[in-house]
């Protein structure tokens, strides 16, 4: 792990899906080195090249780890901050240990306290979250059933609840971002109503969407599948058969806790010259210190 020198209290964070590659491993090395990032919430995570995972501090509570590749991670980067881990646990009813979150999708999130260095009254939650595909029962269709990203996100949405204060989202503040794998700009797609839900589930339980929207972040070189010309969205993904210039579906988002959320600024890292050795760009996020 990379001591840094920066003297301001930004902490930074960048989301990243590394699609289990490993040269993405060695750019999150090289920005904790120049003190470009503190913390890193990874997804489809995999393992860290050897040679640098003395670099990188992280806990990887996979309970089938060999199977579920794609687990999330929160990574600390700097010592900045102080990164206390949850350990992920099946349900199991009412009692649970203090660092401890039931989880009810394996391999949907990882959850950790962070503390920037001092200020501990500026503590948060900080969640990698992964909408990992989930096949439609076949009993409904005789062909190949569809697949759906939502359904991975209530559960993430519903573990986290026991974080969360209706009334006053502000005293646990938190911090949650990650590829959800849904088009938030999408507004003629058959599943819309469907996927409209999503986005408003997390708005009821007091996490404000923050984008990258424009102009924060490049804008697509042709507009979004089932998008109105006029979206907001940015490109944060391209399939194998595109470039980064050819980039046109945002996957990647970023959610905090209202309160946190005028502290914190997020942009897309996709220009082209940006984009990173992944399928998906950085998503890059500034909390302000006080």
């Amino acid at each position: 792990m990379t001591p840094s020198s920066r003297l301001d209290q930004t902490i930074r964070v960048v989301s990243w899906n590394i699609d289990k590659r490993r040269a993405p491993w060695f750019a999150l090395a090289e920005m904790a080195r120049r003190g470009e990032a503190d913390l890193a919430l990874l997804q489809e995570a995999g393992n860290p090249p050897g040679e640098i995972a003395y670099e990188l501090r992280y806990e990887n509570d996979a309970l089938e780890p060999t199977t579920f590749r794609d687990w999330p991670l929160v990574v600390q980067l700097s010592d900045r901050v102080e990164v206390e881990w949850f350990r992920q646990v099946p349900a199991k009813g009412w009692w649970r240990e203090d660092r401890e979150i039931e989880v009810s999708g394996i391999g949907t999130m990882a959850v950790a306290r962070v503390v920037p260095r001092g200020r501990e009254e500026e503590a948060f939650l900080a969640v990698s979250m992964y909408a990992r595909w989930t096949r439609a029962h076949p009993i409904y269709t005789t062909k190949e059933p569809g697949r759906h990203a939502d359904i991975s996100v209530h559960r993430i949405l519903s573990d986290l609840q026991s974080f969360m204060e209706y009334l006053d989202p502000s005293r646990y503040p938190m911090l949650a971002a990650g590829d959800l794998n849904l088009c938030y700009g999408a507004t003629e797609a058959p599943w819309y109503a469907r996927k409209r839900v999503v986005w408003d589930r997390f708005a009821a339980l007091g996490l404000e969407f923050l984008g990258p929207q424009l102009p924060n972040g490049r804008a697509a070189s042709s507009t979004p599948p089932d998008s109105p010309e006029d979206t907001r969205d940015v490109p944060t993904h391209h399939p194998k058969r595109q470039t980064p210039a050819e980039a046109n579906k945002q996957l990647d988002y970023a959610f905090a806790s209202r309160g946190l959320h005028d502290a914190i600024t997020v942009r897309a890292l996709n220009g082209v010259e940006e984009w990173g050795p992944s399928d998906h760009c950085r998503l890059l996020i500034e909390i302000r210190g006080t």
